[in-house]
Formats: structure tokens, C-alpha cells, sequence
């Protein structure tokens, strides 16, 4: 009985603690007060954290003007941060307010305030090609050698492992360096390699396989990766596209493919496979590279793939320039996507939005969003795999775009801001 006593109060201590910790002003500060907020200049923009303490915007920037939710200024700066306030920039630049309790600092929030913008929404469906910055490693295996297993690469390489260069030569196609391992003729070879964000030199000596009259170090390689997805936003001045709303990442790694270079060309439709729980639909179709090229992807990053169109599918868009709204005048309720899963062109369709979180530390998961119309639902069962890039539009205004369906409710998925989307792009 006193060992059991003994672990129900340690148990209850380590409650304690925990929630000690999450009602911590600082971990609250930390975890769910943004690090960075954009608003537009000279527009008014509310906010509502509704974190229970307050903090003071300490700052000598006189263009910044702070109001409570009745319009009333707020003249010692102080803000109540569980009510919601009025945030104010006349001027274009970066501001720095520093949030404290009492006389305990917390956190510096950079506000920066941007020009007021618009967009085009797009919802083109079109194919992606892109090549890797390197040879992507997607596993490391073994061959047959005179009745035993040979495995060269084993502890040596990675899955997700980038390869560079090989005897100080660089490797654009995976071409390359089996060409590189067969000229070896079982020597040493000298391999640059991406691990993370760390470069490594590591040495390995391929082997001869007489079953496939060749050397070999036992890696399975990817120098390129192809699929459908939607153009979000295209720049009505530089042509500039954002798509996707996520990075493209390999299958078999589930990490960021580093690209070289790549294109985005005409798709066409052949098959939409709908989704049911469990098993989430696609879009099928014909990547043609011999039809026409619409323009070039120079970015890949975790919340969506940016680029550059041509002019004559940047002329063909249908929709006109949009307002965009920043995150904090998304709201739930009625909202629409636009996707063109006919290829008559891109089509309005009714969604919900069901939540918001936002400045979350999920940045591509901002909203959750809900399909309620009928004639999407027909077509699609809800949110399929090409449709991610979606932009959506609320209170006319261009609020973000489709990212995640829910595996267990096709009808359902997440949402990206328009703004972490365009904050991404370092174009």
C-alpha cells in the first residue's frame, strides 16, 4: 500500500507541474502568441488572442495607435489580451512591440505593415515536373554476391539523403552516378552529401554483380518527381505563382525534395477517383510535356511551390485581381473554392470554414474547412488529392487556400492563409 501511495503522489506532483507549466505566462506567450504579425498599413485590424493576462506594446513609434473594442484609445498602451483590441499602422515599415507582464518582459512580436495587395485566384489544374537539386536517396538495400547479400551503402548512407557530387563532379540526373560507380570499377568513391541541412563527405566502394554485369553500391535513387496540383495566386504585374498550399515532398522519404529545377505544363483530367473514410479520392490525368509549358517553378518550400508563368496563360486567367485578407479577418461561416475539376474552367464552389486558428504554430493548417456544395460533392465526394492549391474565397476576398484532406471525412481538410502563403514566397 505505501509503494502505491508513494506513486499516486509522484503522479499527482508531475499534474501539478505540467499544469503549472501550461498556465506559465511564459509558455503561454511563447507557444501562442505569434512571433510575427503583418497588418495592411493605414487599415484598422482587430485581434483577439484571448490569452488571460495582460501585457504592455511598448513602443516609440508614434504611428501605431491602439484601440479597446468600443473605439475607445487606449492611452497607456496597455492591452488586455483575453478582449479583443483595434491595431493601427499609418505607415508602411517594421515595428517592434514588446509584450511584458507587470515588469516582466515576455516576448517581441515584429508588426510589419504592408502595402494593401491583390491577387489573382487561379484554380487552374496543371501538371508539376520537377528535378531534384542532387540524387535523392530513397533507400538502402542489398544485392546477391557469389551466394551472399552485399549491402556497400549500409551505415554509410541515408534514406533522405542528398547526393551532390561524386569524386568532386556534380550529379544532376541519377544517370550520372551510376555512370560515376561503373567507372569506379571497384575503387573508392567519393560522395558529397546533404544530411539536413549538413554537408558530409563519405567514402564507399561499389561492388561487382555478376548477376547484373555491373557495379553497384545497393542505393534506390530519385533524380525527378511529376503530379497534378492547383495554382493558387498568380501576381498580376510579375506573373509570380504560388500553388499547392505545401511543399512537394517524396513518397517514400515524407521529406521536402530540395529541386533544381522545374516546370508546370498542361494536365489533363482522364479520371477523378472519389473519396470515402478511410481512403482518401485523387484526380488522374495526363501530364502532357509536348502540348505546352505554362511557366517555371523556381521554389519549393513546406507551405507551397512558387514560380513564374507565361504571359499567354497568365492572359487566359479568367478571374480579375482580388483584394486578399490577412489572417485575422478570416472568420467561420460561408466561404468558396474555386477548382476547375470539369476543365470548362475554374468554378466556384460552396464551403464552410469551420475554424480558424489563428497564428498557429501549424502555419498550413490555419483553417478547417467544410464542403457543402451539392455539385462538388457529386463530383468529388469532397476535398481529393489535386485539389490541394484551391484557393478560397471569402467576403470577396482571397483568404487562402486548400491543403489537407481529413483521411476520415473526405468532406472535410485543412486550409493555408493566403498570407503565410505569400510570406513564404522569397521572391
Amino acid at each position: 500500500m505505501k509503494t502505491k501511495g508513494k506513486k499516486l503522489f509522484f503522479v499527482s506532483v508531475i499534474i501539478i507541474v505540467v499544469i503549472l507549466m501550461i498556465s506559465s505566462p511564459f509558455l503561454i506567450s511563447y507557444f501562442y502568441l505569434p512571433t510575427q504579425v503583418r497588418i495592411f498599413a493605414g487599415e484598422e485590424h482587430l485581434f483577439n488572442f484571448e490569452m488571460p493576462f495582460e501585457a504592455s506594446f511598448k513602443s516609440d513609434v508614434k504611428k501605431l495607435h491602439l484601440e479597446d473594442v468600443n473605439h475607445k484609445p487606449i492611452q497607456d498602451e496597455k492591452v488586455n489580451l483575453s478582449k479583443p483590441f483595434y491595431m493601427t499602422i499609418n505607415d508602411e515599415g517594421n515595428l517592434d512591440v514588446k509584450l511584458s507582464l507587470g515588469f516582466i518582459p515576455l516576448k517581441t512580436v515584429a508588426v510589419e505593415a504592408v502595402p494593401y495587395e491583390k491577387l489573382i485566384p487561379c484554380g487552374e489544374i496543371v501538371g508539376i515536373h520537377v528535378s531534384t537539386d542532387g540524387i535523392l536517396v530513397l533507400g538502402v538495400g542489398d544485392f546477391e554476391v557469389n551466394g551472399r547479400n552485399i549491402s556497400p551503402a549500409k551505415g554509410i548512407i541515408e534514406p533522405g539523403d542528398v547526393i551532390l557530387s561524386c569524386n568532386n563532379e556534380v550529379l544532376n540526373e541519377k544517370e550520372d552516378l551510376k555512370v560515376a560507380i561503373e567507372q569506379s570499377k571497384g575503387k573508392i568513391i567519393n560522395l558529397e552529401i546533404k544530411r539536413n541541412k549538413e554537408i558530409k563527405q563519405v567514402d564507399l566502394v561499389p561492388v561487382y554483380s555478376p548477376i547484373d554485369d555491373s557495379y553497384k553500391v545497393g542505393l534506390w535513387i530519385r533524380d525527378s518527381i511529376q503530379g497534378i496540383g492547383t495554382i493558387t495566386y498568380v501576381t498580376p504585374e510579375s506573373r509570380n505563382f504560388g500553388a499547392l498550399g505545401h511543399g512537394i515532398t517524396d513518397s517514400e522519404t515524407k521529406k521536402l525534395m530540395p529541386i533544381r529545377e522545374g516546370n508546370v505544363v498542361n494536365a489533363s483530367i482522364t479520371q477523378i477517383k472519389k473519396g470515402t473514410k478511410g481512403q482518401p479520392g485523387e484526380i488522374s490525368g495526363i501530364i502532357d510535356y509536348e502540348k505546352e509549358v505554362y511557366g517555371e517553378v523556381i521554389e519549393n518550400t513546406s507551405l507551397g511551390i512558387f514560380g513564374t508563368l507565361n504571359k499567354k496563360f497568365s492572359d487566359s486567367l479568367t478571374f480579375s485581381p482580388m483584394p486578399i485578407a490577412l489572417q485575422d479577418k478570416v472568420h467561420e461561416g460561408k466561404a468558396s473554392i474555386l477548382a476547375d475539376l470539369t476543365q470548362d474552367g475554374p468554378t466556384l464552389y460552396e464551403v464552410e470554414i469551420q475554424k480558424v486558428s489563428k497564428y498557429s504554430n501549424a502555419p498550413s493548417k490555419g483553417m478547417v474547412i467544410k464542403i457543402t456544395d451539392e455539385k462538388l460533392l457529386s463530383l468529388t465526394s469532397g476535398i481529393v488529392q489535386g485539389m490541394s492549391g484551391s484557393p478560397i474565397i471569402q467576403d470577396g476576398q482571397l483568404v487562402g487556400a486548400v491543403t489537407h484532406v481529413f483521411i476520415q471525412d473526405p468532406t472535410r481538410g485543412y486550409g493555408i492563409f493566403i498570407e503565410n502563403m505569400i510570406n513564404n514566397d522569397k521572391r
